[in-house]
């Protein structure tokens, strides 16, 4: 299939994307060379609410009608490689989404106050750029090299910002998870851009060109392992998920926050460059997959519901919700991956704003555990009204964005799975209703169990609270009553983004492509 490329001299008067990555880079590079927190204070909010702008602009002239990719830069180093970026319907919400919790980031600090220097500012602008980057490569190889930098501003925040006291530990667990993860997308990286050699191709890691010859693709069913098993770290699936409970427990709110738009990288990485380019091995995967994203949805439902810790639960939250996601993307049909991707989006949303609420919290009583938390609602209202919305929109209840994406992704699983796995889903959203409602419970509405004494910080700022507090909360309600613009962008592109992840075979629902569907 032919995927039109619409390059950004035809929208607008500047490469749009590269300058959304270069804002927050560069304004990392003044904060390092200055190490002036009053000067890093305002340059972070400067670059950050500038590329928030940017972010909406680039909504605003991105056409859902036009197929394919837009506001592509491409340009050719080595002979062999392209620094090439672009957004699909795929991306594009990805990088608003970015930009809006990233500035939120800097309005809670600022609330805080702890811990909220130019060391911090610079590692939040650079982990910025570096997801931005990500979810615009359209080359392999510049996607991989961002999610290995990726690193560098996730450790520093759990070093510099984080409240546990087993940091060391924490970093040592995340380069083992991460480690092994970045080893295996490497290999199938590679072994995707050497794979037309034998078909007298020339090397390219080039996205477009990979999956318009998949067809000549050597080792197929390697590759989908090594970039599966890789991005299953960081979605996270179990039992590949031991990392993100232990890095919830011990890391600052912030750095968590951060996390939540990091973590849909696993989620886009195989929607991005598996499904569609080593399809007949993720066809002939698929049974095991959904079977592995089925025992994710239980496994950590029940775990969420055994913590007493809020952060850990919230960590097992989204691990139990990374399951229901992947089965939308193994559907191979649109109504799974839309439903998949939009959920992804909705849900990053919300489990930020709990964990805002939760990191409000903190703030007043300096705890987390729940049986030293409860009767907090009269005196917080806001935060618990945060979390309570938040809690709702990650339970898929009707008038939040999550209910007609997870609508999108059942109608997907029973075209695909029939009924009985469809059910099966819908009964481990249940059990998150549960764990989210019993959490809320506790932490606002009974009496503690354990006396505490609060210890706000001195330099806590209350009047901050209502920014976020009315941000969130207005999101996720005006995007849960109004969906169909931003399913708009998911959906209305004419190529069908289904298109790219049709299943090799003949059947009622799935055509066989047409012999020119793949191009030398």
């Amino acid at each position: 299939m032919e995927t039109n490329i619409a390059f950004w001299q035809e929208s607008v008067t500047f490469p749009l994307l590269t300058t959304l990555v270069l804002i927050p880079m560069a304004a990392m590079a003044a904060i390092l060379i200055l190490r002036s927190t009053s000067i890093a204070v305002t340059l972070g909010f400067a670059a950050t609410l500038l590329d928030l702008f940017l972010s909406f602009y680039m909504l605003s002239l991105f056409d859902p009608e036009k197929a394919g990719i837009q506001f592509a830069e491409q340009e050719r180093f080595f002979g062999f490689t392209y620094y090439s970026v672009g957004v699909d319907g795929l991306s594009v919400l990805f990088i608003p989404l970015t930009t809006i919790l990233v500035t939120l980031v800097l309005v809670y600090k600022a609330t805080t106050r702890r811990t909220f220097d130019w060391k911090f500012l610079a590692c939040l602008l650079g982990y910025e750029a570096i997801l931005i980057g990500a979810f615009t490569a359209l080359n392999i190889a510049q996607f991989w090299l961002w999610t290995f930098l990726e690193l560098v501003p996730v450790i520093l925040l759990t070093i510099h910002s984080g409240t546990g006291h087993k940091k060391l530990w924490v970093i040592a667990h995340l380069l083992k998870y991460w480690g092994w993860a970045l080893l295996m997308t490497l290999t199938g990286f590679l072994l995707l851009g050497f794979g037309l050699q034998d078909s007298g191709h020339p090397v390219s890691f080039d996205w477009l060109t990979l999956k318009h010859n998949k067809a000549f693709l050597q080792n197929g069913t390697l590759i989908f392992i090594l970039l599966f098993f890789g991005f299953a770290v960081r979605i996270p699936l179990f039992p590949f998920h031991g990392w993100l409970p232990i890095l919830a427990e011990q890391s600052a709110v912030a750095s968590v926050i951060a996390l939540v738009v990091g973590l849909k990288l696993g989620i886009y990485g195989t929607a991005r460059f598996i499904l569609p380019v080593v399809t007949e091995a993720a066809e002939q995967w698929a049974g095991f997959v959904v079977s592995l994203g089925l025992i994710t949805i239980f496994y950590g439902a029940l775990l969420a519901l055994m913590q007493i810790n809020v952060r850990r639960l919230l960590a097992f939250s989204v691990i139990s919700h990374a399951g229901m996601l992947v089965i939308g993307l193994f559907c191979f049909n649109e109504h799974g991956l839309n439903g998949s991707i939009f959920l992804s989006l909705a849900w990053g949303l919300a489990s930020a704003g709990m964990l805002f609420s939760v990191g409000l919290v903190y703030e007043r009583t300096r705890t987390v555990f729940t049986p030293r938390l409860g009767g907090l609602f009269d005196t917080n209202i806001g935060i618990a009204l945060l979390f309570f919305i938040a809690a709702l929109s990650t339970m898929v209840m009707p008038g939040t964005p999550g209910f007609d994406a997870a609508h999108l992704l059942i109608e997907g699983t029973i075209e695909e799975y029939g009924w009985l796995l469809a059910i099966a889903i819908l009964v481990g959203n249940v059990l998150a209703a549960a764990f989210l409602l019993l959490a809320f419970q506790r932490i606002f509405m009974t009496t503690p169990r354990r006396a505490f004494q609060p210890q706000k910080p001195r330099q806590y700022r209350v009047r901050m609270e209502p920014a976020i507090i009315i941000t969130v909360c207005s999101l996720l309600i005006g995007t849960g009553f109004n969906t169909a613009p931003w399913l708009n962008y998911i959906e209305r592109d004419p190529t069908g983004m289904s298109a790219y992840y049709h299943k090799p075979k003949n059947g009622p629902h799935k055509p066989a492509a047409a012999p020119d569907a793949r191009h030398d």
